[in-house]
């Protein structure tokens, strides 16, 4: 049976209730203009270098927090797929990544490329959602395809007009509407998520961040103790070698006569016995 809601994806709801309380919270307390960056003056002016570290906490608007909670839970898969720790270990890294790629990014590259004109970065974690997007590209197929034609159904000689889609395109589709919901900042976010996230994937990434994990307490894993493995074990042999002798037993005799195999002149005692 198929999963539903954030069973079994702990992290994942813990994303997408943040998201919303966050946001929800800077509101208000009317703080909102606390968490996007304008290079000029927040950097270059005030320096104000705190903001690269906050800017992903929160969205300033509430159709971007209904797009980044939607892009959440249609992603829950790859927390069921890799079990809770190694998702919240790829979420903090890619956080950490994408904290200080975009700002730099413009700061130094890009905002004198267009003569100042490309200034500001939005607010939110789109950069994180768009590396766990690259995850899920690559990791879940699709199961099923269609087109919506343009025209009325051609012959079958002429190639086929319209737009094809597959079912997960209604994950592509909200963030791609986050992409460009404050462009061109969002973009250079998501873009940056993309790759941050398949540099991930492909193991371009220092290798102590691809193999780095969170503590198990974090995601409510208890750490077993050597003695505990041992002790299921066990019992989980002693419990198969006790359904044997009971699979194997002829009567329902005791559990010490039921686990001794007889004998072929037992065998005839029995027989005969029944028959008088």
């Amino acid at each position: 049976m198929l999963s539903t809601g954030f069973a079994d994806a702990p992290v994942s709801r813990s994303l997408a209730y943040g998201i919303v309380a966050a946001s929800i919270l800077a509101s208000v307390l009317d703080v909102k203009h606390y968490f996007y960056i304008q290079v000029d003056p927040h950097l270059w002016r005030y320096h104000q270098l705190w903001r690269i570290f906050t800017y992903q906490l929160c969205y300033t608007n509430s159709t971007e927090v209904l797009f980044a909670a939607m892009t959440i839970y249609n992603m829950r898969v790859i927390e069921r797929l890799w079990g809770s720790r190694k998702y919240a270990s790829f979420v903090a890294t890619s956080f950490c990544f994408t904290t200080l790629i975009p700002p730099i990014l413009l700061a130094l590259f890009l905002r004198p490329l267009s003569f100042n004109n490309f200034n500001y970065i939005p607010a939110g974690c789109t950069p994180v959602i768009f590396a766990i997007l690259a995850q899920y590209h690559a990791v879940i197929p699709h199961i099923y395809k269609y087109r919506i034609a343009a025209s009325p159904s051609p012959p079958a000689n002429e190639p086929f007009v319209g737009l094809t889609f597959s079912d997960k395109s209604y994950v592509y589709l909200p963030a791609a509407q986050l992409a460009l919901s404050q462009f061109p900042g969002s973009l250079l976010c998501a873009v940056v998520g993309w790759v941050v996230g398949y540099s991930w994937r492909n193991e371009v990434l220092p290798a102590a961040a691809i193999r780095w994990r969170i503590p198990g307490w974090m995601v409510g894993i208890r750490p077993r103790k050597r003695g505990e493995d041992f002790e299921g074990l066990r019992r989980r042999l002693e419990g198969e070698n006790t359904n044997a002798a009971l699979a194997t037993g002829s009567d329902g005799r005791l559990a010490g006569e039921v686990g001794r195999r007889r004998t072929l002149g037992r065998q005839l005692l029995d027989q005969f016995r029944g028959a008088f």
